[in-house]
């Protein structure tokens, strides 16, 4: 793995944990509750925490968008967010959760901040909707904040250039899935909260086995090893612009992301796994 991956993949395990608290974290629940929305389960929140920047679209904008979900999951809560809270409330909202969570972040905190938004302002957003949506909202003034949305942009950047990626290797927003539980990124069960069916999971395991990407138990062959490998390849180059652009200051934002990461991880809200797969090593056999 060349430096420059390797820097777009070290980059990404740091700051996800510190976006993702957003859709974990109790205060967070709270404040959705607050907009009227149902917290039994986190889905209700999650769909308008993230889909709020990109304004009052329609469920196949966020079914695009968010890629991994079925498109009835989706319909479930999209456009039924807009109707509990506009997305500018809702924007409004999980700015005051984060704030209440990382309000008491180390000193060191305007630096990595600052290093981060000049990462984040270096993202081409062109074709990325995601990125875009959140890139288009106004900087808050807090450091902790622009830490925050500095990762939420960035996250949201890899994350857009992770789709263009698995659509250039065929994977359907189902497949993407079955293939990533192949290669061990989480157990398969992990990946129902997606909404798939269990004959809908079923399917794409069928074509994936055709294509000779898995094996008859569901366990990716050196072909799917190959292919979910060049997936990672491909998002991680996509993902590399921002560190490029910040150079040698890229090592200087990771070392002072550490206290950050560790009171995003310390608080203990965030699941053991996820089907992000954080930490994974893929190599091609």
């Amino acid at each position: 793995m060349s430096q420059e991956i390797a820097t777009a993949r070290q980059m990404w395990w740091l700051l996800e944990p510190i976006h993702a608290v957003l859709y974990y974290a109790p205060v967070a629940f709270d404040h959705a509750q607050r907009l009227g929305y149902r917290v039994e389960t986190r889905w209700p929140s999650y769909f308008a925490w993230r889909a709020a920047p990109l304004g009052a679209v329609d469920a196949d904008t966020v079914t695009t968008a968010f890629y991994s979900f079925d498109p009835h999951m989706v319909a479930e809560h999209i456009p039924a967010a807009w109707n509990t809270a506009t997305p500018q409330q809702i924007l409004t909202a999980r700015l005051s959760a984060i704030d209440h969570f990382y309000r008491d972040t180390p000193a060191q905190l305007p630096q990595a901040a600052a290093l981060a938004r000049r990462a984040a302002e270096a993202a081409d957003v062109h074709d990325r909707p995601l990125a875009a949506a959140n890139t288009a909202q106004p900087w808050p003034d807090e450091p902790h904040l622009v830490l925050w949305q500095a990762a939420t942009i960035l996250r949201e950047h890899r994350g857009d250039g992770h789709l263009t990626a698995l659509r250039d290797h065929d994977l359907d927003p189902v497949e993407s899935l079955v293939s990533f539980a192949s290669v061990g990124a989480a157990p398969p069960e992990v990946f129902t909260s997606r909404g798939w069916s269990q004959q809908q999971w079923d399917a794409a395991r069928e074509r994936l086995r055709t294509r000779g990407l898995i094996d008859e138990s569901g366990q990716a062959t050196d072909t799917g090893h190959q292919v979910r490998a060049a997936v990672e390849h491909r998002t991680d180059e996509l993902a590399a612009t921002p560190w490029r652009a910040l150079g040698a200051d890229t090592a200087t934002l990771a070392a002072l992301l550490r206290p950050v990461l560790d009171k995003a991880v310390g608080a203990g809200v965030l699941p053991p796994r996820s089907t992000l797969g954080i930490g994974m090593r893929f190599t091609r056999p």
